[in-house]
């Protein structure tokens, strides 16, 4: 699953090519059989030595692999009888955001999430992950959807931002997704998020309110992508890397922060190493999060959601303190 290795793991490649090369020979005898034993521990080790201290530019790398689980992944391998549900009633449909009906274990849920596309003609046609107004407009459709019938609502985020063409502006980008983040807040029925990928911006907000938030490991969630970071205060996308260690977007600063309730592990090398496995942790999460939100009462639900946003926001102004969490 993982294919071409990333610019930071050349001596991953190098031991993954050896091991493939030595699996290819017809003779394999003794003494070959142990060079791939050996070769197989130290990949194992190379793998969790570099993956234990990922700068965030480098997590962002890992965020954006071309062969990471998507949000149709997860529908295949995570849910059952999944049924998609196409349109916003108003405009068209926005390949860039799935929604649909599917089965978690006892669960039914709505299941609302961003997809990007493997080949190139899948990615245009799905705008990169990049929604539309009618993204978001399909999705709070299916959100009244799932309110109406009791659903738990399932969002997989995995966006750089929302389109920023002249066309998503003339139809109310901003304020379509402030009347989503608005409708989600106050939705009578269980929602879960979790950030499969990148949490860029607004376009990850619009479907970012929930009871739980999640993030995996090697994700980053934050109110801006890097080169748009750099664009603004550097002047040139150069800088991508300074700015993704200057806005703390990490798993790891998430959770220290309050951004996010929870971070799922990804197994060894990162998720799009082994999509089965980081489906399997997937399913457990959100079978855990369903029971414990099952029984809560409405009222409950709703207001525990108002407190959990007004808590976010913390600021501290001694160097001292943000040293702290730095």
């Amino acid at each position: 699953m993982a294919g071409p290795g990333l610019d930071f793991e050349y001596e991953i490649a190098d031991l993954e090519e050896k091991i493939a090369s030595l699996e290819r020979t017809t003779d394999r005898t003794a003494e070959v059989e142990s060079a791939i034993r050996s070769l197989r521990m130290a990949r194992v080790t190379k793998l969790k030595e570099t993956y234990s201290s990922l700068d965030p530019w480098q997590t962002v790398q890992v965020a954006r692999h071309k062969n990471r689980p998507y949000t149709r992944d997860y529908l295949n391998l995570a849910f059952d009888e999944f049924v998609e549900l196409h349109g916003d009633r108003h405009f068209g449909d926005d390949r860039a955001m799935l929604s649909g009906f599917a089965k978690l274990d006892r669960f039914k849920v709505m299941v609302l999430g961003h997809q990007k596309g493997r080949t190139y003609k899948e990615r245009a046609a799905c705008h990169f992950g990049c929604a539309h107004p009618e993204g978001y407009r399909k999705a709070m459709l299916r959100m009244k959807l799932a309110e109406k019938y009791k659903l738990p609502v399932v969002c997989f985020i995995d966006t750089p931002g929302a389109y920023p063409g002249i066309g998503a502006e003339e139809r109310g980008q901003a304020q379509v997704i402030a009347e989503s983040m608005f409708l989600m807040s106050r939705l009578k029925t269980p929602i879960i998020c979790v950030v499969i990928g990148e949490g860029g911006s607004g376009g990850a907000l619009g479907i970012g309110v929930g009871d739980r938030v999640a993030v995996m490991q090697h994700a980053y969630y934050s109110v801006i992508s890097p080169e748009g970071c750099a664009g603004i205060l550097w002047k040139s996308h150069e800088h991508a890397p300074k700015a993704a260690a200057a806005l703390k977007f990490t798993s790891g600063h998430l959770k220290r922060l309050g951004i996010v309730d929870d971070v799922l592990e990804e197994p060894l090398g990162g998720a799009h190493r082994d999509h089965h496995q980081m489906a399997t942790r997937m399913k457990d999460y959100l079978s855990r999060q369903l029971v414990q939100l099952e029984s809560l009462s409405v009222d409950e639900m709703v207001a525990q959601r108002y407190e959990k946003y007004r808590r976010i926001g913390v600021f501290l102004e001694s160097g001292e303190a943000a040293a702290s969490i730095a």
